[in-house]
Order: C-alpha cells, then sequence, then structure tokens
C-alpha cells in the first residue's frame, strides 16, 4: 500500500473495530504490502487492510472458516467480529485473531507436521480456487507485455517466457494428484504460537501438486515431509522463481529492493539446476545485501 494511504487505512480499520464494539486506541503497523497488516490495542485484534477493489478478501474470509472447521493450523478470524469483509472509506477491512510469536522460528520437523495438517485439511475443503497454472499465467502475462514490465532485457525477457512455459509444461504433464494448497507456505507466513505453527495469509491459495507449496520452504523441511517426488520439486521450484522473477520486473511492484531480486533470479536461473527453494534464494539474497 503506498505510504500516502496508510494514514487513512489505518484510520479506516480502527474506526470500523470501534463501532463494532472493540476498543481500539493504537494501530501497530506490522507490515505494509499489497495488504496493511494492523494490531489494534487494547482489544489485540489483528487487522488487514486493502483497497475495496480487492476481491481475494472474500475468498480469504471464506476459506478461513472452512479451515477453522477442519482444526487445520492456519489463521483464524477474530471471534468477537462476525465473520466477514468490511468496507469503509474506500477501504476492505477483516479481522483475525492475533498471535505473538513464542520463538524466532519453527523446526523443521513442526514447520512440516503443520504443513502437512494444512494440507489435509484443505483437501477437505471444497472451495473454488485458481489452478497454480492461473499464477503462472499472470507471470506470462507481465513477461509478454512490455509496457508492463519496460525494464526487462529482451533476450531475458525471451529466456524467462520459455522457461516458464516448459517448466508449467512439465508440472501439467507429470500428472500428479493436485489439491488445494496455501500457495505460498514460506518462513514469513507461518508464525510460532502458544498452539504451535499456524499458517497465514490465505489469499495466495490454489489447486497444484503438494510440491508446488513445497517449492517455498527451507530444504530441512523436505527431510520431514512424507512422500515428496524430487524431481516434481525441482521443477515447482524453479517454476516459483520464474514466477517471482516476473513480478520483481514489474513496474508498478513496490517490493523492496525488487531490482536486485529481479537480476538475481535471472542470474541464478541461469545457473540451471538444481534450483535453489525460494526460502534459500532469499537467505542467499539477504546475506549478499
Amino acid at each position: 500500500m503506498l505510504a500516502t494511504d496508510v494514514p487513512y487505512a489505518v484510520a479506516a480499520a480502527k474506526s470500523t473495530a470501534s463501532a463494532l464494539g472493540l476498543t481500539v486506541d493504537d494501530a501497530v503497523v506490522l507490515q505494509n504490502s499489497n495488504k496493511l497488516t494492523l494490531r489494534l490495542l487494547p482489544c489485540d485484534s489483528l487487522a488487514r487492510v486493502a483497497p475495496s477493489a480487492d476481491q481475494v478478501m472474500h475468498f480469504e474470509v471464506e476459506l478461513a472458516g472452512l479451515l477453522a472447521e477442519t482444526g487445520s493450523p492456519a489463521a483464524a478470524l477474530d471471534p468477537r467480529i462476525p465473520p466477514r469483509v468490511y468496507e469503509r472509506d474506500g477501504f476492505a477491512i477483516t479481522f483475525w485473531t492475533y498471535h505473538a510469536s513464542v520463538t524466532p522460528d519453527v523446526t523443521p520437523a513442526d514447520y512440516a507436521r503443520s504443513l502437512r495438517r494444512l494440507h489435509v485439511g484443505m483437501e477437505r475443503i471444497a472451495i473454488a480456487a485458481p489452478r497454480f497454472t492461473d499464477r503462472a499465467a499472470e507471470a506470462e502475462r507481465l513477461l509478454a507485455n512490455r509496457e508492463l514490465t519496460p525494464d526487462l532485457a529482451d533476450e531475458d525477457r525471451e529466456f524467462l517466457a520459455n522457461l516458464l512455459e516448459s517448466l508449467t509444461r512439465t508440472i501439467v504433464e507429470s500428472e500428479a494428484a493436485e489439491q488445494l494448497l496455501h500457495g505460498e507456505p514460506h518462513p514469513g507466513n507461518v508464525l510460532s504460537t502458544r498452539f504451535g505453527p499456524l499458517f497465514i495469509d490465505l489469499e495466495t491459495c490454489c489447486r497444484g501438486p503438494v510440491e508446488f507449496d513445497l517449492a517455498h520452504v527451507p530444504d530441512a523441511v523436505i527431510e520431514h515431509y512424507p512422500d515428496v517426488d524430487p524431481a516434481l520439486l525441482s521443477a515447482c521450484r524453479a517454476l516459483v522463481l520464474v514466477m517471482v522473477a516476473a513480478w520483481r520486473w514489474d513496474a508498478s511492484d513496490q517490493y523492496p529492493d525488487g531490482r536486485h531480486w529481479a537480476e538475481q533470479l535471472i542470474r541464478t536461473l541461469r545457473k540451471g539446476p538444481p534450483w535453489p527453494s525460494l526460502d534459500a534464494m532469499t537467505r542467499r539474497l539477504a546475506i549478499a545485501g
């Protein structure tokens, strides 16, 4: 969210929560990306705020309710507030249970166990969701339109587009079983709470092979997750890196240090396999930066 919009988004969240009966004297910004995430105090509710045009929030609310019914380790809506998307002053707002982190990191075994539980719960849910190929198509659209990615060199554009097409075809033709997935279960979307690891940020959920989710997690987690197809995991890891590279070249992308990411991702992809996980790539860039 643009910095100029943040004060208005905070005000909309605070006034909405107050109107719903929560006591709100302050709001702490926890994250600002495509959505603004706030901790409202002293009621201790977590608010997610986006422009009203963001329809994904309705999907998140519905999915959160279904996951709660299965006992899945995922973010839960604030039980004190009717579960829905609230609109105020051009913003869409949802309210979630706030969880404080009890440890800096989740152990690989607990991470894998919780992700497996999430996948099992998601197998039981019937909800319309995009396929992983739809997310790949979003990246393809960016690569095909020079107006959207004006700074991407033609040679790199062709390289990414060809790799995206090849990898998507490889994964589809593998005919692996597909199910509802988190979409981006990287460490930034896992909280270590007193209830165990909980997965947050449900807006990226999609259908695909489990290996698509596993492409985002630390290498050590893979060792504890059952029945992983190594070849499929490798293809999914590369696909995720290509998609992220396309997003970082988007002229409207607001990711911190996004251009450095974009350049390093292309350099890594050109080296070929073995492909790093998105988590390994994130750690590598953090050290280099």
